[in-house]
């Protein structure tokens, strides 16, 4: 039960303002469509496993969003960018929307 409600909140103040402001950033950016696709992939693939882990680790889910309230870390930073459509949602929220790193 705790686990759940620690999954909701870690949604609600982490994960959805996160979806938020990567349409935020398509839409003002006027992306290309494959760096879109790969963006909704990876934020279909990456929240399910952030919302487990935040309703596993207590811990981690309390500084991570008070360590994002407080700008320390970015919610890029949470995302693997060791995969690929990860990687390229990484470099447009940074502001390399175009380039390759």
């Amino acid at each position: 039960m705790i686990s759940d409600i620690v999954g909701w909140l870690f949604a609600f103040f982490i994960f959805d303002p996160f979806q938020a402001q990567m349409q935020q950033h398509v839409e003002r950016a006027h992306l290309p469509v494959e760096i879109v696709r790969q963006s909704q992939a990876c934020l279909a693939s990456q929240g399910p496993l952030l919302i487990e882990r935040a309703a596993g680790d207590y811990g981690w889910a309390a500084g991570t969003i008070v360590n994002i309230a407080i700008g320390r870390t970015t919610p890029a930073d949470l995302l693997d960018n060791r995969d690929a459509h990860c990687a390229a949602l990484v470099r447009v929220l940074n502001g390399n929307s175009g380039e390759r790193v």
